[in-house]
Formats: structure tokens, sequence, C-alpha cells
């Protein structure tokens, strides 16, 4: 077989196989082929909603009353289960084909090769046991059981006022399942992709360990690695899920307890670079290897096109006879404009793995819910001539 064919032994996704993923395919959650994400979107979204939902609406707990705030007044509640669930269930998807999809392209691209070729199968068969393992997933559970117990201890139990009886001494079935079935469920989807990202970061680390074949002269700006901005956008549903989550717990404390959102902008700020932060940390892998291909380029570019133009000069302006050069003579340097247009294209290498199409894919899905949540006390048109001033 072709080294260059895309085999099991170059294919990797970061999804399939996992802990999660075994225990989902036992309960028949998952199908034989595929990932099951339509079903799986419903259920867990389900499981996690309309127990809430149903309870509310037999003990009066639905909409506003005597007895203090309802469910429906809690956006949180609904986004979480209705929007963040399936989002992060999708982004499994987007994930799966774009790991199957781009991964071996290290390989057909032709950045990895020769004697690295099974130094990358090691590296692709060391990160899939480490995805397989189960140890991280008792972990997350530990955290669940710590970040379910505390706001028990301290009293933090704002999110299910909803589900508090009219003299305030239970929280009856509905603020129960909150507490250990929907934000469970919503954690562990959480922890999930937090754990995708470090395995994505430890691949990258990984593999820009390799003799990686970087180009200098590549027309994609990142030495041939271009492929990998596709990556941000399956990460996009689930950027778009954690800030709506933030956004519609903020939106209720602004609607019903009179928060103002300029109090809120540095919570905003201070969300969204951690959310960019965190997703784009397994880019910076690459970084050392670009500034070095970068750095190695310039000179060994600058020397070429020093080479020719020195030929040139000779010839043309000092009128000097000149042998019959393979410099001056090669089809693929040409002539003194062509080779000073390879020598910029070095020059613009970028050496941060990701570029604005990848930015762009993760910056909009997080704003969206931010802009949403800024339009209650602030006028769209004000934001937007805002937004617009400032990227003029």
């Amino acid at each position: 077989m072709n080294s260059s064919t895309p085999n099991s032994e170059n294919r990797f996704c970061l999804v399939r196989d996992d802990w999660f993923f075994r225990m989902q395919q036992k309960v028949g959650l998952m199908p034989a082929q595929g990932l099951g994400v339509g079903r799986r979107a419903l259920f867990w979204s389900m499981l996690a909603w309309l127990p809430l939902v149903l309870w509310a609406g037999l003990t009066g707990h639905l909409t506003p009353s005597d007895q203090g705030e309802s469910i429906l007044q809690h956006y949180g509640v609904h986004v979480r289960c209705l929007l963040a669930i399936p989002l992060f269930i999708l982004g499994e998807s987007l994930l799966h084909d774009a790991t199957t999809r781009l991964l071996p392209y290290f390989i057909e691209s032709g950045l990895v090769g020769g004697d690295d070729l099974p130094r990358f199968r090691a590296i692709i068969e060391r990160t899939r046991k480490l995805r397989d393992s189960t140890f991280p997933w008792i972990v997350m559970a530990g955290f669940i059981v710590v970040r379910t117990t505390l706001p028990l201890a301290s009293g933090e139990l704002h999110e299910i006022t909803w589900a508090t009886s009219a003299d305030g001494a239970s929280h009856g079935f509905g603020g129960w399942w909150f507490l250990y079935v929907t934000r469970s469920v919503f954690l562990i989807l959480v922890f999930a992709w937090l754990w995708r990202l470090v395995l994505l970061g430890i691949l990258f680390v990984r593999l820009a360990r390799l003799n990686l074949r970087i180009v200098p002269t590549h027309p994609d700006g990142l030495g041939g690695l271009g492929f990998i901005e596709e990556l941000p956008r399956a990460f996009a549903p689930v950027v778009l899920a954690l800030s709506a989550v933030a956004a519609a717990k903020w939106g209720h404390d602004v609607v019903y307890h009179q928060q103002s959102v300029t109090e809120l902008k540095p919570l905003i700020i201070a969300m969204t670079v951690s959310i960019l932060a965190v997703f784009l940390a397994p880019y910076l892998a690459f970084s050392g290897r670009l500034k070095a291909a970068k750095k190695q380029g310039l000179l060994d570019y600058a020397r070429l096109v020093g080479d020719q133009g020195r030929l040139v000069h000779r010839r043309w302006i000092l009128n000097e006879p000149v042998a019959n050069s393979e410099l001056l003579n090669a089809p693929e340097i040409g002539p003194m404009a062509d080779a000073s247009a390879i020598f910029q294209s070095v020059q613009g290498m970028r050496t941060l793995a990701i570029g604005k199409k990848g930015l762009i894919a993760l910056t909009v899905p997080l704003l969206i819910p931010q802009l949403v949540l800024l339009s209650l006390q602030i006028p769209i048109k004000d934001i937007l001539s805002t937004l617009l001033r400032a990227l003029a």
C-alpha cells in the first residue's frame, strides 16, 4: 500500500471510542455505524430538561406566581438543555469529520515522510490509547461531584430558586433533578470537550517534534500547515454553547435582578479572552517549529536572491561576461522580480498556526450571545455602530 494513502494507521478521531462513547454504545445510543448525533442530542437534552418542565408545570413553578420566580424566567436552564447540549453533540460530528480527514494530510502533503512515518504512526497510536483511557473520566466525575456538592454546602443555590417551595424550606424534585442530573449531563459534556482540547494539544506537541518538511515559501503562509486552520470550525458549536449559557445566566440577572450590562463588561471580556485562549492554545505547539523554519528560510532565500542579483548586476550593469549560470536560467526561480516575490513570501510566513479564518470561526459564535445580552439594555444599532467604528 502506498504510504500516502490515509489508511487506518494514519487516521485518528478525538471522539470515537473514548469511555463516554463506549458507554453510549452499550446502552444503544450509538448506532453500529456513525455517531447517532440526532438521537443522542434529543435523548440528553430531554433527559436534562423535560422532567424539570413537567414537574414545574404540575407544581405551579412553570410561570411567575406568588411562589416566586418561575422556571421560564431562568433562561440558563433552557439554554443549557435545549441549545448547549445539542451543540456539544453536533460538535462531536464536526470534530470527527475534521480530524479523520485532516490528520492523514500530514503524510499526504509531504510534511511527514521518510524515517518519520513510523514515528507519526506511533504518535497516533499513543494518543489513541490516551483517548481510550478511563482514568481522565474518573477525574471528571470527581470534579462533577465536587461541583454539585459545593453549592449545597455554601448555600449558592440561586439557579434553583424557581423550584423552591413557598416557605423556602425545600427545593422539590425539580431542584434536585437540576442539581444532580441536568447540571451533571451538561458538565460531563463540557469536561469531555476540555479533554479533547488537551488531547489535541498533546497530539500537536508530539507532531511538532517530528522533522516536519516545512516549506517557507508555501502560499498558505504556514509552510504547508495551513490545512489545520479548518479545525476551529469544529469547535465553533462548543464555543457558541459556552457563550450562550453564560449570556443566558447574566440575562436573567439583567432582566429580573436589575443587573447593569455595563457592570457585566469585565466579566464578558474575561470570558471572551479565556475561551479564546483555551481553544487557541493547541496551535501554539507549532510556533517554535514555524519560527525556526522562517528564520532559516529568510537566510537561505536571502542568499539565493543575493546570488542571483549579483549575477544579474555583473551581466547587465557591469557588462561582464557571465558563464551559463544555472541560477540565471532556472525556470523555477525566474527573473529577479520572481525571486524577490519568493523572498517576500518567506517574510510573510506566519508563526502562529491559525489565521483570520480560524479566529473568525471561534470569535463570531463567541460574540453573538454576548451581543444579544448587551442588546437587553443597549440598542442593537448602537452596539453595531461601536463595533464598526472599532473595526474601521
